[in-house]
């Protein structure tokens, strides 16, 4: 393990323990639209980052809550995962359409090989960024659900005043946020 670079920032945080992604993606859009930012919300950092900071050691969520330690990262909502797929298959798919666009521009070029080009160009480039998109899915819901098993999806909220703890607090409760609370610090 490496040193520890943790940095304590003195605003408080409400952090509050989700059991599906469906609802703790509804109370971190009620979040935004109640004025919080995006760059207050956290979520637990990925599998990597917590053997990283905490050690191989089997954890649960409700260790992690109040653990100033535990690895953070940003939210990243259905829309965005959606757009990040389209952008790399779609990327691979322009990739190899313009393989098959170069050959074809190719003064020699004949029918038969533009083709040919566009087939092999074009086909497997489409079929590349899409196995690459469904991985970048699948690992992005495989990090929700080691979660879940682990107790639950924590998110954190950096609150700046009483009045925002209030509203964090009622909105991650209102969307079945178990174990809501507030600590006095933030990383």
């Amino acid at each position: 393990m490496g040193e520890d670079k943790t940095t304590f920032i003195d605003i408080p945080e409400a952090v509050g323990v989700f059991d599906s992604f469906e609802t703790l993606q509804q109370a971190i859009y009620d979040l935004m639209i109640a004025g919080f930012s995006r760059y207050d919300i956290s979520l637990l950092g990925g599998k990597a980052e917590m053997e990283e900071k905490l050690g191989s050691s089997f954890w649960q969520a409700k260790d992690l809550e109040d653990n100033p330690k535990a690895p953070r990262a940003a939210f990243v909502s259905e829309e965005a995962m959606g757009e990040l797929e389209g952008a790399i298959g779609g990327g691979f798919f322009f990739l190899g359409s313009y393989i098959a666009m170069l050959a074809m521009l190719n003064p020699l070029s004949t029918l038969a090989a533009s083709i040919a080009a566009i087939t092999i160009g074009g086909g497997p480039a489409a079929v590349l960024g899409t196995l690459l998109a469904r991985r970048v899915k699948k690992n992005h819901l495989a990090y929700y659900q080691e979660q879940l098993e682990n107790g639950g999806i924590l998110v954190w909220v950096r609150v700046s005043d009483k009045e925002k703890e209030r509203l964090a607090v009622k909105i991650m409760k209102e969307h079945s946020g178990k174990d809501v609370h507030v600590h006095d610090w933030s990383e």
